[in-house]
């Protein structure tokens, strides 16, 4: 339904901009709004991996002093309601998509060639829970305040209408929270130096990460251009977001039975997301 609205906005510019003939060159300085809707893929496969004995490697398996892995409930792609997996989790959150850019292009005959920097805020928030035989959950949770892409774009272009692939390197600002049921242990970022860590306490973080996707942008006037265009962005905020688990638990705990500095855990999937956006151009 988003991908009509787009054809519809287009055609619309088209169809109302058919008496306009001059040649057009596309290239020069631009800058431009969009607006549109922010998606996240499905992600019912996402996990909670850890690190047992604080070696970077988050390969381990949770486990009792009987052997039992702590982790057998399983995960869920959501915010947990309760400390059962039975009690499903909340769904993450799609949202509104928008925000601007800057560009600049170079025409050589039908090749478009440029680049842009685009800084826009997608309301995306995506969870993971872990639920522990206690029993208990462990849930992470990131929210996209903004994100800056940098890309190039290169496409093949008419007069009046311009299809063209665009890709690039993105950094995105990432409110982060961890929740867990679990009142024994403490748990702290893995990079505190042993502070005493909020169980509810939110960080933000930029992290780094891509962009890629493609679109189509028509003008309808001697400076004047829509556009309608898909952007997949992947943002790495896993090393940012790992939690370790301490005592003071006793030393028959299974998150500090195999290393007493604790447990390391780490959401096991990138920030990724999709945009579908509709936008307005201005060409000086």
């Amino acid at each position: 339904m988003r991908v009509s609205a787009v054809a519809v906005i287009c055609a619309v510019v088209v169809l109302g901009g058919t008496g306009y003939a001059e040649a057009q060159s596309w290239s020069g300085l631009s800058v431009g709004g969009s607006i549109g809707a922010g998606l996240q893929k499905k992600d019912a496969s996402e996990t909670v991996r850890f690190d047992t004995n604080l070696d970077g490697t988050f390969m381990d398996t949770v486990r009792t002093v009987a052997g039992v892995d702590a982790f057998s409930r399983g995960f869920c792609g959501g915010l947990a309601v309760g400390p059962m997996l039975s009690a499903d989790c909340v769904d993450d959150e799609d949202g509104i998509d928008f925000g601007g850019r800057v560009g600049f292009d170079r025409q050589l005959g039908r090749l478009v060639i440029g680049g842009l920097v685009d800084v826009s805020r997608t309301d995306v928030t995506d969870s993971v829970t872990a639920f522990s035989i206690t029993p208990a959950f462990y849930s992470f949770t990131r929210e996209l305040n903004a994100v800056a892409g940098f890309r190039g774009r290169a496409g093949f272009a008419t007069e009046r209408v311009l299809i063209y692939g665009t890709g690039g390197a993105a950094m995105g600002m990432v409110d982060q929270r961890f929740t867990t049921s679990n009142a024994v242990n403490t748990f702290v970022a893995a990079d505190d130096d042993g502070d005493d860590g909020d169980n509810d306490e939110g960080t933000s973080e930029s992290v780094w990460g891509f962009q890629a996707g493609g679109g189509v942008e028509i003008r309808f006037g001697a400076r004047w251009s829509v556009t309608g265009e898909y952007l997949f962005t992947s943002l790495d905020n896993r090393e940012e977001s790992v939690i370790r688990s301490q005592g003071p638990a006793p030393a028959t705990n299974a998150f500090i039975l195999v290393n007493p500095g604790g447990t390391d855990f780490q959401r096991s999937a990138k920030f990724e997301f999709q945009a579908l956006r509709a936008g307005l151009t201005y060409r000086f």
